[in-house]
This record gives structure tokens, C-alpha cells and sequence, in this order.
């Protein structure tokens, strides 16, 4: 979620993204399942641990790669730094099947050190909370991926030192896998929503983890763009 060095090669770019990503799903879907074959799944120090996981990759991820490509690692923060002319249009879809590709392996990788005849917590699938629409999911996984594209975008743009840069992006991801994660699994990336899903075999409210982060990342990437405008306008 940094700017790239603008020395990088569009290979070593990608390649950054595959990893990032990678690791991302890994770790993080890791986490859901082992707190779900443990005492804590009902338990706010379980929801917190998950939280913890995924702030500190994010936040290692921008420390180690993103002088690299940036450090998405996400297709929506992709989608929403292409909107707000802070990523080169030809870079998009090179990212996003990057980011996918390193998602699906993670999901291997999670079958083969998980997967037995029944999967536990389906890999560290997203999935709705007891009682949650697919409207509301959508509402969330929108919110959400709104606030953390913000976030990512400010970061890039406003604050100069890369461990700040990571914190802050890491933070928020936490916190709002504290507030949402009971509710919707609290995805925010497409990616991380895959990966799982495709080794496992549950795909249930699937569309939830696509339209809404895609939607709330267009919405961000705009926002961003007429804010900064008139930033430097009224600078």
C-alpha cells in the first residue's frame, strides 16, 4: 500500500503481489482455522488473535515489499489505487492475476496442512454470520473495504515513513476485523475470500466478497481522487 519504486520492473512488481498475497491468505486464513479447533472461536481473544494475524502481515507485507509494487496485496486496494490514478493503468490486471494466483495457492497450501475427509472452519473460509443477510454482508464488505482502501490511499499519500505507513494500514485492518469479522468474516479482499473457498469447496455468499469489496474500493478510489484535488488545490 506504498508507492513502488519507480525503478522496479513490471515482473518483480507482479511477483511481489503473488507473494504478498500469498502469504496474506496463508497466515491469516491459518489463524481462523486454529482458533477454530480451539477453545476460543466464541471468545473475543479468538476474534482478536485473527485480528492480530492480519494487521501484522498487512503491516509486514508494506514493510518488506512495498518498495517493491506497492504492497496491495489485495485486488480491491488494486482496483481503488487505479481509480485514484495512483497505480498505472496497465498494471491493474497484471496485479489482480497475481494477487489471485497467490490467494489459490495459499488455499492449496491450506488443504494440504489441514485437509482431511472434513475441513476444519472450510480452510478459514469467509462466510455470513448467524442472521446476516446478503444485503447486510454486502453493506459491511463495502464499508469496510471502503475504510481500509481509504486508509491505504492516505497512508501512500500523506505519511512519509514507511513502519508509520504500515501501522496505520495494519491498524485498521484490525479494527475492523474486530467490529465486522462476527459478522461477515470481515474479508475486504476478493483474494483472500478465494483461496480458501476453492480448496474447500464452500462458496456459500461468495458474490458477497466481490461485489462488495470492488464496490467499495471504486467509491474510495473516487473519493480519494476529488479529495486530493482539492487539497492540493486549496494548497
Amino acid at each position: 500500500m506504498l508507492k513502488a519504486s519507480p525503478g522496479q520492473s513490471h515482473m518483480s512488481q507482479v511477483i511481489s503481489e503473488m507473494v504478498g498475497t500469498y502469504i496474506l491468505v496463508l497466515l491469516g486464513s491459518s489463524s481462523v482455522v486454529l482458533v477454530s479447533e480451539s477453545s476460543l472461536p466464541m471468545r473475543w481473544d479468538g476474534i482478536v488473535l485473527v485480528a492480530s494475524v492480519f494487521g501484522l502481515t498487512v503491516a509486514g507485507a508494506i514493510i518488506a515489499l512495498g518498495g517493491l509494487s506497492g504492497a496491495h496485496i489485495n485486488p480491491a486496494v488494486s482496483v481503488a489505487c487505479a481509480v485514484a490514478r495512483t497505480l498505472k493503468p496497465r498494471l491493474l490486471v497484471p496485479y489482480i492475476l497475481a494477487q489471485l494466483a497467490g490467494a489459490l495457492l495459499a488455499g492449496a497450501s491450506l488443504r494440504l496442512v489441514f485437509g482431511s475427509h472434513i475441513l476444519p472452519a472450510n480452510l478459514g473460509s469467509t462466510e455470513l454470520g448467524a442472521g446476516v443477510s446478503f444485503t447486510e454482508g454486502l453493506a459491511l464488505e463495502f464499508a469496510g473495504t471502503f475504510a481500509l482502501s481509504i486508509s491505504a490511499l492516505g497512508a501512500s499519500a500523506l505519511i512519509r515513513s514507511t513502519p508509520r505507513r504500515a501501522a496505520l494500514v495494519g491498524l485498521t485492518l484490525s479494527c475492523l476485523i474486530l467490529l465486522v469479522g462476527p459478522l461477515t468474516g470481515a474479508s475486504f479482499n476478493p483474494a483472500r475470500s478465494l483461496g480458501p473457498s476453492v480448496f474447500s469447496g464452500y462458496f456459500s455468499d461468495q458474490a458477497v466478497y466481490w461485489i462488495g469489496p470492488f464496490a467499495g474500493a471504486v467509491s474510495a478510489g473516487v473519493a480519494f481522487f476529488f479529495l486530493r484535488g482539492g487539497i492540493e488545490g486549496g494548497g
